[in-house]
């Protein structure tokens, strides 16, 4: 466009832009522009993450090897770390504290040990959750990958960890004279489901984790708590049997908390004379219930703060 001035010349201006009026989300839409790190539609999120599946397995791998890697006994301390404490365990809990009741003697240091084994798989993913953003800000800031790689990589290496543990359990349960039998294969869909179980905690504490540093110093305390109350040390069953003062929902609870589930099972498993009395009904139901639930649950929840990692 142009027009006449009063001296008699010629001003141009410039013509209405075809932006003008639009709102930033128009213009976004218009030119195909999308928010740098914004979360993905959950399948979509699903679909990406499958495809970084190399870098998961590689990625828990590498952390595994690297975790005993100043250390002279190097990956032994994977083995002799939980064996120390179900050592220290059996000392106090099974010869000073009488925690055996009910559990035929023979078969005490098996039961002891799964149960520390076991746990110890629980406790070291979620311990690993809670750092798996926090404890690698580097990497999320420089790399776009889904976020939910991490604490998923985590519990994989804590799966491959108990793994090399399991070799040294079958160790213990021949000496103590149980050998392998079928029921043994129900070890594979247990540790299969407290795996799933396991990863969703460790994607509910990463994602807090990574707004509350301080989390990482309390969940030991956590941990610790929960370990004495899901019957690592000693049969639920017997050790309530002659408490009339307790209410029976008492014991109900403590049976029915995920960590004892997964102990019962594999222990059921593997120890012969472990069998109906010490089982409690329906607990592959719970079993499959728990994972699901929590593994549902955690993963959605991750998600949900998807484009807020790494910012802040």
């Amino acid at each position: 466009m142009s027009e006449t001035t009063h001296d008699g010349g010629v001003a141009v201006t410039a013509s209405p832009s075809p932006d003008d009026g639009l709102s930033r989300s128009e213009l976004a839409a218009k030119y195909g522009l999308t928010v740098s790190g914004a979360r993905p539609g959950l399948f979509e999120y699903v679909r990406q993450l499958w495809g970084r599946r190399h870098f998961i397995l590689a990625f828990s791998q590498a952390k595994l090897t690297a975790q005993y890697s100043q250390a002279k006994l190097g990956q032994l301390w994977q083995v002799a770390t939980p064996l120390l404490n179900a050592a220290v365990y059996f000392f106090i809990f099974g010869l000073l504290l009488g925690a055996r009741k009910g559990i035929p003697h023979e078969i005490y240091v098996p039961f002891l040990v799964t149960g520390v084994f076991v746990f110890t798989f629980t406790q070291s993913s979620v311990m690993a959750g809670v750092r798996a953003i926090a404890g690698n800000l580097g990497l999320v800031r420089a790399l776009h990958f889904p976020r939910a790689s991490l604490p998923i990589s985590f519990a994989l290496q804590q799966l491959q960890q108990l793994l090399f543990s399991m070799i040294v359990l079958v160790v213990i349960m021949v000496g103590f004279g149980i050998y392998p039998a079928f029921s043994w294969l129900l070890v594979v869909p247990a540790l299969a489901l407290q795996f799933v179980f396991n990863t969703g905690l460790a994607l509910i504490f990463a994602r807090m984790g990574s707004k509350t540093p301080d989390l990482a110093q309390l969940m030991p305390f956590v941990m610790r708590t929960w370990m004495y109350a899901s019957g690592v040390m000693f049969s639920i069953p017997a050790m309530l049997a002659d408490k009339k003062d307790v209410p029976s929902w008492i014991g109900d609870v403590l049976q029915w908390n995920p960590a004892s589930i997964y102990m019962d099972l594999i222990r059921f498993a593997l120890i012969d004379d472990y069998g109906s009395s010490y089982l409690p009904p329906h607990v592959w139901i719970f079993a499959v219930g728990w994972a699901v639930v929590i593994g549902a649950v955690g993963f959605v929840y991750f998600w949900k703060a998807e484009e807020r990692y790494g910012r802040g």
